[in-house]
């Protein structure tokens, strides 16, 4: 009987003859729709979405409940080898796929990896193929034999349990369960142990399903997406080490751009006993502060805008800078590994890392509105300093570098607060329908009162009063941390004791403009988007095994070409955007929409033409004044309560916004070397500096 099935389906699947996207026809489009460049049409979509919807439920209702049993009774490091033991078994598909292919290498690299891990590995459940012999395990499935063997896959199809596939990737499964020893078992016992195996490994995709619904305000877009890359890197065996290993050697020989004159002025400064301050302060030697172990990490706390340069404050002399956008992605090495670490699966009840200590509760801030979720972390002693924290453009409460900060906070004494950005969908979602974000001032008295309402809930709610409060942004979230300050300086309602804003685009409408021009460098060369966009998130896929997987992960220069990274923050940006205008729209999540049509068309210029213009203001242009950190020129001047980090080589300002903003604020913005936009932020020069300024105990002398 499975013979037959298996002769009907992949002669049904070679008959299917899809008009496909993947040669697709050049897209008139300022951003590339990546659902249509890997699966095509989505011919399907209304019943799609209504499977989709059923599916969520399902797995929130039946599936999930399973998964947090079974992480609550096997600790993660059992998981691990029973995951490991199950990947083992399956040795056969794997095998028979990579002939198929021709693949004669991998296959043998796999036969060798099977017999040593089911000898010295103990049936699989360790890998000592890889740990001795440097065996890397390999990702075949008969899909790909299939892919390669010239079968089309068909349309994508969202089917109950399963959700996203294709007949292709169906008949694939099929032929990988024939292949499967287990499939032939058939006593009690042995059915027992394979439904634990299965939801062992089934378990593993919870925390992307909580992701994928907590970040996007489209899952099934998302999802969708994601199906359509992961396929395409399956079965076009991009997923190997070869790629990341070719990106590395590729950034190996280029030459590291810097700016040799910052360097050569900051190491003559040493042994100076004063420099020219732009008021002709003087600055002895002891205000050269020693940064960490090594001599040349050097604070300098010296500036000279009398002449045409700009200096550091801090000097990162091993950063390793590349370019300013790829430099930017370094912002993703920004990590604690006490902020997850567990003996237990992220799903287990027990499981009592800093993150899942971290609480989610609500405030209400529009009648007949959705509730505004907010996250927070109380210290013992409930009256202890309290840290708000704005994040990043885009980012909501589940934002990995808010958690981070929040740890940084809470080690130092503070209860934490976490919102996530205004512009940002969940915050849409909450406000009044006339509420459209982008206009830093609106903003900022929007924040205010999101801000004062979640600190009115805590105190009631603990009964307590918070002894202190400091606000802290990054980006996007930088900028309306300062516009916040400038409201509070003129009419003090939340008694906000510090502001520190991280790279704050010191005028908006510039940093769109930016954004704008790296996201739509794709177009330059849209011919080979399909195969470049795959193997560019094929390296990020292995990065992030890597950073997983390693103990004390940290690398010098990240693999990726200046337009590799362009593709990187512009579809990170795009997607951004357009989560918010899906939201703005009241687009309906279980319908077939078309509104991904004009989203693919929309840049942030564009959101800002249809969204905020009118009224005061007619043009973009008109915007700029207002919408710039030099607005606040008065906040600015006489204020002593904030602190400005940002780079000398952020792509999203210029240097004679830079020196503007030096010579308004002197000593309380500090200028670093490198790391272009948040690409410092794992630095310790950067975070020594930054958790000298919270301390408490500095507060306190």
């Amino acid at each position: 009987m499975i013979k037959k099935t298996l002769i009907v389906f992949v002669v049904l699947l070679c008959a299917i003859n899809v008009s496909r996207a993947q040669e697709l026809v050049k897209q008139q489009s300022k951003y590339p729709d990546y659902a249509y460049i890997y699966l095509g049409e989505d011919k399907y979509e209304k019943i799609n979405r209504k499977i989709f919807a059923f599916n969520l439920g399902l797995n929130k209702y039946a599936i999930k409940p399973v998964h947090v049993l079974w992480c609550s009774i096997m600790p993660e490091y059992g998981m691990e080898r029973i995951q490991s033991a199950y990947k083992n078994i399956e040795f056969p598909k794997r095998l028979i796929s990579s002939l198929i292919q021709k693949d004669f290498k991998t296959s043998g690299r796999e036969t060798v990896r099977f017999l040593t891990n089911s000898t010295l590995g103990i049936g699989g459940m360790f890998d000592p193929a890889k740990k001795f012999l440097n065996i890397e395990p390999s990702n075949e499935d008969m899909e790909q034999a299939l892919t390669k063997c010239k079968c089309n896959s068909g349309s994508y199809i969202v089917l109950p349990v399963i959700n996203g596939t294709t007949a292709r990737a169906i008949a694939g499964k099929i032929l990988d369960t024939s292949l499967n020893p287990t499939t032939y078992v058939g006593t009690p016992i042995l059915a027992m142990v394979k439904a634990g195996l299965t939801v062992n490994r089934t378990s593993y995709m919870q925390p992307l399903v909580k992701m994928i619904e907590s970040t996007y305000a489209d899952p099934y877009e998302i999802t969708k997406k994601m199906y359509g890359i992961d396929n395409y890197i399956k079965c076009h065996n991009l997923d190997r080490k070869e790629i990341l290993e070719k990106g590395f050697k590729e950034i190996e020989e280029e030459q590291n751009y810097t700016n040799p004159e910052l360097v050569e002025n900051s190491l003559d400064m040493r042994g100076k006993t004063d420099i020219t301050h732009n008021e002709q302060e003087k600055i002895k030697v002891s205000d050269i502060i020693n940064a960490g172990s090594n001599a040349d990490n050097l604070i300098l706390k010296s500036y000279n805008l009398d002449n045409s340069k700009l200096m550091a404050d801090i000097i990162l002399f091993d950063y390793n800078p590349q370019n300013p956008v790829v430099d930017s992605m370094k912002t993703a090495l920004f990590d604690y590994p006490e902020v997850d670490a567990s003996f237990w699966n992220e799903m287990s009840i027990w499981n009592r890392c800093f993150s899942k200590k971290i609480k989610t509760s609500s405030v209400n801030i529009t009648p007949d509105k959705e509730n505004y979720k907010f996250k927070y972390i109380m210290q013992k002693d409930k009256n202890s300093p309290v840290a708000i924290i704005y994040p990043s453009i885009g980012e909501g409460i589940t934002s990995h570098h808010s958690i981070v900060l929040a740890k940084i906070f809470y080690d130092e004494g503070y209860s934490v607060i976490i919102q996530g950005s205004h512009f940002q969908w969940e915050f849409v979602k909450s406000m009044p329908d006339s509420y459209k974000p982008g206009i830093p001032s609106q903003d900022a008295e929007y924040l205010r009162t999101v801000t004062t309402k979640i600190i009115e809930n805590l105190e009631s709610k603990y009964k307590c009063k918070f002894r202190g409060k400091t606000v802290i942004g990054t980006s996007f979230g930088a900028l309306t941390t300062l516009f916040l300050a400038d409201n509070e300086f003129k009419n003090n309602t939340l008694n906000i004791n510090k502001y520190i804003s991280i790279c704050p685009p010191v005028e908006l409408v510039y940093a769109m403009q930016q954004v704008d021009k790296n996201s739509e460098e794709w177009n330059k060369n849209p011919d080979n988007i399909k195969q470049k966009a795959a193997e560019t998130a094929s390296k990020i896929v292995q990065l992030s095994d890597m950073k997983d997987n390693t103990k004390n992960f940290n690398l010098k220069k990240l693999p990726f070409t200046e337009d590799e990274a362009k593709l990187i923050t512009g579809f990170i940006m795009h997607q951004k955007l357009s989560d918010l205008i899906f939201t703005l729209e009241k687009t309906p999540k279980n319908k077939k929409t078309d509104i991904y049509n004009t989203i693919s068309n929309m840049n942030y210029r564009d959101y800002t033409e249809k969204y905020l213009l009118g009224g005061k203001y007619k043009t973009v242009e008109d915007l700029v004044n207002d919408s710039g950190i030099l607005s606040l020129s008065d906040f600015l001047a006489k204020s002593s309560n904030y602190k400005i980090y940002h780079s000398l080589d952020d792509y999203l300002v210029n240097q004679k916004q830079l020196k503007q903003l030096k010579i308004l604020t002197g000593g309380k913005t500090v200028l670093l070397s490198n790391g272009a936009h948040l690409g410092f932020l794992h630095k310790p020069e950067f975070l020594n500096d930054l958790k000298q300024e919270i301390s408490l105990n500095k507060q306190v002398d």
